[in-house]
């Protein structure tokens, strides 16, 4: 198979390479792994492959009017099922009706496939709706369930799926890959990027394309946090930092890291207590690897003012 869009995960590469051409893909596949590690890339690759009509036997060839038409979004036998609604996971009744558009024969290729958004926050109901269909579902049709956690299927599902486990890439495979995809970027930001994705290359586009609106929020929030351990305030430091509950979890790394760049800064410029404001890099440097740890918004926070103010 032809895997040369997904970065890293050799051992996922291996399994997959005993796979001749895409017809010989399973019917149905586990696809687990973080937000962002690469699960949709490897739904569409798979796809793609089982739809290709290219010669050869690397497959996707990614030329062919089917993989084109798979990559992009447009195969009319490929649907991507997900919730019906924002938070909400796939019903007992969509599946039903997926079950009933599934006995339908391929409008143009051989094999009729589904892309499960979310499949391991099913409830029961809906998975052993979806175990009837994995039994007895007809053999033109594959399913692809993608989840952030394999187990979180019922034992009965993941038995009737081969497992596809995406797992993080390395530093330097991760700075590779980002510096190919955004040459003209600035290079020190790309790099960084890939520094602090923690081999989540979806975090890292993300950081690199992500929204302004989340990215203005981390440099206002940051700002605030330097200018108020620069004036020594302690409560303004304490109320700067409940604002820290608010953020997604992965920005919190990107937001300590921005606030080194803030305090540092000032440094150079030789504004405030110089003391002050390496003690309020160190700690955050510190924080940054207790929130690779774990450590929670509300601990950050109250870990930030406790640590620049315990000596008074």
């Amino acid at each position: 198979m032809n895997l040369s869009a997904l970065v890293g995960n050799g051992p996922l590469k291996h399994q997959l390479s005993q796979r001749q051409e895409g017809r010989g893909l399973s019917h149905a596949y586990i696809l687990s792994g973080p937000a962002g590690s690469g699960r949709h890339t490897l739904a569409l690759t798979l796809a793609a492959a089982m739809m290709c009509t290219g010669a050869g036997e690397d497959r996707p060839c990614g030329h062919c009017v089917p993989c084109r038409k798979v990559l992009g979004g447009v195969h009319p036998d490929v649907s991507v099922l997900s919730g019906p609604g924002e938070g909400k996971s796939i019903t007992v009744d969509q599946i039903r009706s997926l079950r009933a558009d599934a006995y339908i024969r391929p409008n143009e290729g051989e094999r009729k496939v589904y892309l499960l958004e979310g499949a391991d926050e099913m409830n029961a109901a809906a998975q052993n709706a979806m175990l009837k269909l994995l039994e007895d579902g007809p053999a033109y049709a594959a399913f692809l369930l993608l989840a952030e956690n394999g187990t979180g299927l019922l034992e009965t599902v993941r038995s009737r799926c081969e497992g596809l486990t995406l797992n993080p890439v390395t530093p330097a495979q991760a700075e590779e890959w980002l510096l190919r995809r955004y040459p003209q970027m600035d290079q020190q930001a790309v790099r960084q990027a890939a520094a602090d994705c923690q081999g989540i290359l979806g975090r890292a586009v993300a950081e690199l394309e992500g929204d302004d609106s989340t990215r203005r929020q981390r440099m206002e929030l940051a700002g605030a946090l330097a200018q108020a351990v620069e004036q020594g305030d302690e409560l303004a430091l304490f109320q700067t930092g409940m604002a820290l509950e608010k953020l997604p979890k992965e920005e919190l790394p990107r937001l300590m890291e921005q606030l080194v760049t803030e305090l540092t800064g000032r440094m150079a410029r030789g504004r405030g207590d110089k003391r002050r404001l390496l003690k309020g890099v160190e700690t955050a440097r510190l924080l940054s690897q207790g929130l690779a740890l774990n450590l929670n918004p509300g601990q950050a926070a109250g870990w930030l003012c406790a640590q620049m103010f315990m000596d008074g």
